[in-house]
């Protein structure tokens, strides 16, 4: 059975039929044109047999989209109206019942996804979209590679390099778990309603094996956040609170190969593991906050 998209005309009727008027507290701005969707999902290089997890369905564009190309869909919607229906309009649409799960769910908060979904695929909410991607990397090691659409300021911090200004704390903690690229632009006209901010695809691969243990990752944030907070200042004085004092901060610094008078955006996230690594060794070391 082929699978059908939805179109501009049926995605009002279906938010018409559920009451559902797109909100900014929830970030809802539903994907109207086909040929964008069709996009995102080639962008991610979805397979035939792959389980994806989406997160913030909506009405389905995206997601009749995936299942289109004969992968199996998890589905995280908040919203319990659009929940409600999806697997509803996936069927009206060709899709095999059993090609589809739908969980109720705010997805910051869940902690396991039916059927261990390898690819993540997704329209993310402006006001949520680094949360959520954090949380989806920490929490589901299954997860192997992705493209999301996010605005386009969110997407360049996160896929941006040392030594950049835009380069900071969602840089360093997604490069904690593995490479991320620019993978194309979105029109702002192919969205319901249109939005006031331009859209990029942001796309990763997740690295081989794991960069560190869970302390070392908590440890490592801690550190990045920190150096960030004051990221004009150098790193012996951003990191003295942390550390106790700024005499402290350029000796773990050193010790770790690391100049005191570097500033955060000039460290890879390997030399903040270093770091990290490092400060658990010594078992005198206070870290405050």
């Amino acid at each position: 059975m082929t699978v059908t998209l939805l179109g501009a005309t049926e995605i009002r009727r279906l938010a018409a039929e559920l009451d559902v008027t797109p909100t900014k507290k929830l970030g809802q701005n539903f994907v109207v044109d086909a040929n964008t969707v069709r996009k995102i999902v080639h962008a991610a290089r979805v397979q035939p047999g792959e389980r994806v997890v989406e997160v913030g369905p909506g009405l389905g564009s995206l997601t009749l989209a995936i299942l289109e190309t004969g992968a199996s869909v998890t589905a995280v919607e908040i919203d319990h109206r659009l929940a409600a229906r999806l697997a509803q309009t996936a069927v009206e649409h060709g899709v095999p019942a059993e090609r589809l799960t739908v969980v109720d769910a705010d997805a910051l908060r869940i902690t396991e996804l039916p059927g261990e979904p390898t690819v993540l695929v997704a329209n993310l909410p402006y006001n949520v979209s680094v949360p959520v991607l954090l949380h989806f990397l920490e929490n589901f090691s299954y997860l192997k590679r992705g493209v999301v659409m996010v605005q386009a300021e969110v997407a360049e911090r996160i896929a941006a390099k040392p030594g950049s200004k835009i380069y900071g704390t969602p840089s360093v903690k997604a490069a904690w778990y593995g490479e991320w690229r620019l993978s194309g632009t979105v029109s702002r006209q192919v969205f319901w309603p249109v939005p006031n901010v331009d859209s990029l695809l942001v796309g990763f691969d997740r690295s081989e094996g794991e960069r560190g243990t869970e302390d070392e990752r908590r440890l490592t944030f801690k550190i990045v956040d920190a150096a960030f907070n004051q990221r004009r200042k150098m790193l012996r004085q951003a990191l003295s609170e942390l550390f106790g004092s700024s005499a402290a901060a350029s000796e773990i610094l050193i010790a770790a190969g690391v100049a005191p008078t570097a500033r955060g955006e000039d460290l890879t996230v390997d030399d903040y593991h270093r770091i990290a690594r490092h400060v658990a060794q010594i078992e005198d070391t206070v870290i405050t906050g």
